[in-house]
């Protein structure tokens, strides 16, 4: 655990300490258990794999006011973890929330930041006339969307349905990210991470958003993206990424929303190349 900004914050370690640090970050409803199988692909590189789980997620303190959820909040209790760990040199994997939230971290420690990998997140404010999706309309409806999140535990119990192959969060799997959530104490931040997603120009997140859009737009270190095209959230964001990120080579993938599960070897791929390291052989 490391104490962020009176939060505690769970945070999982792989490979040498004093190696070149890879933050892993997740978004919403999962944890770190979201990038075991892309940790695995790393291994035996001099990379230090970094993962926490945000808070009110995973195994990190669990806030009861769905009010602690907001991006500047996040943005600066990672930014503290950032600190408590003493990471330099950083290269960031983000996807979902961890987009916004990690880069977001680094607006005032933009020295630290020098790689960047980019997986089926938004790193900007929606653009004018934009039409929120299905899930963030519904997650916004007064009395259905608190009785659906908090009381039948979604989106976690049907987090299939928004990948490419539905059975690669099936069974144990599926079980391993309900289980930090289970519980009216522990479920609060679903429904207020999904409220955090703008739904209008005047969103309270939009100004973190254009901060994060101005660091993405002028950052000259070395970066990549990995997108899953079949993902029914963000899918169709990954031409306007691309727009924000030029320079990214961009890997596409039949993989869903949580693509950490379908393509694990072509997101670690591209974190070695701009981490100029090579990737370890496929173990079979």
């Amino acid at each position: 655990m490391v104490l962020a900004d009176g939060w505690r914050v769970h945070v999982m370690e792989w490979g040498p300490p004093d190696g070149r640090p890879v933050l892993l970050v997740h978004g919403n409803p999962t944890w770190g258990f979201l990038w075991r199988k892309v940790v695995a692909a790393l291994a035996g590189t001099p990379l230090r794999l970094v993962v926490p789980d945000l808070v009110g997620l995973g195994y990190s303190d669990k806030p009861a006011d769905a009010g602690a959820h907001t991006l500047d909040h996040h943005t600066r209790i990672f930014g503290a973890v950032v600190d408590a760990l003493a990471l330099q040199d950083v290269l960031l994997v983000v996807q979902d929330w961890g987009g916004p939230i990690g880069v977001g971290a680094f607006v005032t420690r933009q020295a630290r930041l020098t790689g960047l990998v980019v997986c089926n997140t938004v790193l900007s404010p929606p653009r004018p006339g934009f039409k929120p999706a299905l899930f963030h309309r519904f997650a916004n409806t007064p009395i259905v969307s608190d009785l659906a999140f908090r009381l039948l535990d979604m989106p976690q119990r049907v987090l299939h349905t928004a990948q490419g192959d539905r059975q690669s969060i099936r069974g144990d799997v599926a079980r391993a990210y309900l289980e930090p959530l289970r519980g009216l104490r522990n479920n609060v931040a679903p429904l207020a991470l999904a409220r955090m997603v703008p739904n209008s120009e005047q969103h309270p997140s939009n100004t973190a958003l254009r901060a994060c859009q101005a660091l993405v737009t002028s950052f000259a270190g070395p970066c990549a993206m990995v997108w899953g095209d079949r993902d029914p959230v963000l899918g169709r964001v990954r031409s306007w990424m691309e727009k924000l990120l030029p320079r990214a080579p961009v890997t596409r993938t039949n993989a869903g929303h949580f693509l950490q599960e379908e393509v694990p070897q072509e997101i670690a791929a591209a974190i070695c190349s701009v981490a100029g390291v090579a990737l370890p052989p496929v173990r079979t």
